[in-house]
């Protein structure tokens, strides 16, 4: 895969993104050390969290979970994704595939319209998907996924984002991700589902950079003694909802 960060169009995202596992009290810190260093994206205001909500598509084999906790250097799945509990004409709603490509992490999305979800969820339909969506290389793929690996909508995850970049210009982009629960569901605005906790009382530091961390985050690396993780928010969901288990990991 080519060494470019993001395209133009804002549709293809290829990084490197290290995890680490805080508790609340040590996010609270970090967080206060690298506002220095930069700020909060045009998604938030000062000192707030926007909600992320992802549907994930697996099949009865859990094909994706075992991918994903078996380590495969080349991987990929489909999610839906927005920023609402409810249905908002204002707020955009994504089909995204996620992947790795060896040591790269990849992400391919194109917006979808709310009405059409229900071509999404009913592997039926995929004809007039493809119809509504021409020449859209992410939407073919997606519909090959759904007959060559059968796969379907499973697990809704959100989380609170707080999303901070660089200000010096070079990609260098930290989230913090709390708050994680996760319920088995179909559909992403499903509202009668038992939600289930994922990491209560710790969040989720992402570090996302095109080829190099700054020297500055690697001293809060030093200082902290922070150890990097291989932590899923996709896999955490699966076995929250008891669909699914990282024995190995454990």
């Amino acid at each position: 895969m080519r060494k470019y960060q993001i395209k133009k169009d804002n549709n293809f995202f290829s990084r490197f993104e290290f995890k680490y596992i805080l508790k609340k009290s040590l996010s609270s810190l970090i967080k206060n050390e690298v506002k220095h260093f930069m700020y909060q994206d045009k998604f938030t205001k000062d000192n707030e969290y926007y909600l992320v909500r992802s549907l994930y598509f697996d099949n009865q084999r859990c094909s994706n979970f075992n991918e994903k906790v078996d380590g495969l250097k080349n991987r990929h799945k489909f999610r839906i994704r927005t920023y609402s509990e409810k249905k908002k004409d204002d707020v955009p709603v994504f089909l995204e595939m996620k992947g790795r490509n060896n040591l790269r992490t990849f992400k391919s999305r194109t917006n979808i319209i709310n009405d059409d979800l229900l071509l999404f969820y009913n592997n039926q339909n995929l004809f007039n998907l493809k119809k509504k969506y021409t020449n859209d290389n992410l939407i073919n793929s997606f519909i090959f996924d759904v007959y060559k690996k059968k796969i379907s909508p499973m697990v809704l995850i959100d989380y609170n984002r707080l999303p901070l970049e660089s200000k010096n210009g070079v990609y260098f982009r930290l989230t913090f991700d709390g708050e994680i629960k996760a319920c088995k569901s179909d559909n992403i605005y499903g509202t009668d589902n038992s939600w289930n906790l994922c990491l209560p009382g710790y969040e989720i530091l992402e570090v996302k950079f095109d080829f190099t961390m700054p020297p500055w985050f690697h001293r809060i690396i030093q200082n902290y003694q922070l150890k990097r993780l291989s932590v899923s928010k996709f896999v955490l969901g699966f076995e929250a909802t008891k669909l699914a288990y990282d024995y190995e990991g454990r």
